[in-house]
């Protein structure tokens, strides 16, 4: 059986027990951070792991590394934000803003309060469950510890592999497969509570929105010139908010409509629509064509009689 090295390439080597025949391997050093990300990372008091567990929380790392100190914080993934600085002046200054509106309110009179619109709907959420975050195959973290004897401490290399913390508020393994199954399929009362409550919502929206607009169907939109709002459509365009239209050519030169037209094409179509329709023009066409060739053999008779031989 080959030994496990105690450092790889900087990195000191923690194995983990997950179970009786699993086990994983931790590889952490050191943070040096840059001047600019101390005030996040402090120096000295870091711990850079790689190859954390996928399904790994900050409660398993803070209770996995909790013989060697406190943990005062866990960055998963290079998630380092700079923290946001306020300035004293700019608050005291806000303050004092407030103050004096404070004192123009109470020397103007005071009006009438207008009634508030009825609060929006609130939706029903689904139940939910707590789950893992699983994150990629070989991901990082940051421990911070309290003091830099707890990252010395934590260091320490040690071949016996120790066992891994399992968080009792996240399921893991075939329990979080479970779990994340029935959080999919939640029961039909809840499902319809949502539903319904999301439609209030989404109507209460609406209706809010029509109330603000300024313009109501079926009235053109005129701008502050006077002038008709026209949008593309057509050859000539038609008015914004469905109000007067704009005259076409062919109403232009003949009057006529498009509903007019319409019918016209309707009726044309109505003729030939039926069998029985189609058979009787057929019949009436031959008719013709056979009182016509009668007329022409009585013409050719008359021709053939009236044709007499002159030879001066």
């Amino acid at each position: 059986m080959s030994t496990i090295p105690s450092n790889v390439s900087g990195f000191t080597v923690l194995p983990i027990k997950y179970s009786s025949t699993a086990t994983h391997y931790l590889y952490a050093r050191s943070h040096v951070s840059k001047a600019d990300a101390r005030k996040v990372l402090p120096e000295g008091r870091t711990l850079f792991l790689v190859n954390v567990p996928p399904d790994a929380t900050e409660r398993e790392l803070v209770l996995f590394f909790k013989h060697s100190g406190t943990v005062e914080k866990v960055i998963f993934n290079f998630e380092v934000k700079e923290p946001h600085h306020e300035d004293s002046d700019s608050e005291d200054g806000e303050g004092d803003e407030d103050a004096m509106d404070e004192d123009a309110a109470d020397e103007q009179p005071r009006k009438r309060r207008k009634t508030q619109p009825p609060a929006a709907p609130a939706v029903i959420p689904l139940p939910a469950q707590p789950l893992r975050h699983f994150r990629k195959t070989g991901s990082s973290a940051y421990v911070i510890f309290l003091d830099s004897s707890s990252l010395e401490r934590a260091l320490a290399s040690t071949s016996k592999p120790r066992a891994w913390p399992k968080s009792s508020e996240e399921p893991s393994g075939l329990a979080h497969y479970r779990a994340l199954y029935d959080s999919l399929r939640p029961p039909l009362d809840a499902v319809r509570a949502f539903a319904d409550s999301s439609i209030e919502l989404y109507e209460y929206e609406l209706a809010k929105s029509k109330q603000k607009s300024k313009y109501r169907k079926g009235e053109a939109v005129v701008d502050e010139d006077g002038f008709t709002l026209v949008t593309r459509g057509g050859a000539y365009g038609k008015t914004l908010g469905g109000g007067v239209g704009v005259a076409s050519k062919r109403f232009q030169r003949s009057g006529e409509t498009a509903r007019n037209r319409g019918n016209k094409k309707a009726k044309k179509e109505k003729e030939g629509f039926y069998a029985f329709q189609k058979a009787e023009k057929q019949r009436s066409n031959l008719i013709e064509l056979k009182r016509k060739w009668e007329e022409d053999k009585v013409k050719v008779e008359k021709l053939k009689a009236a044709r007499r031989f002159k030879p001066y």
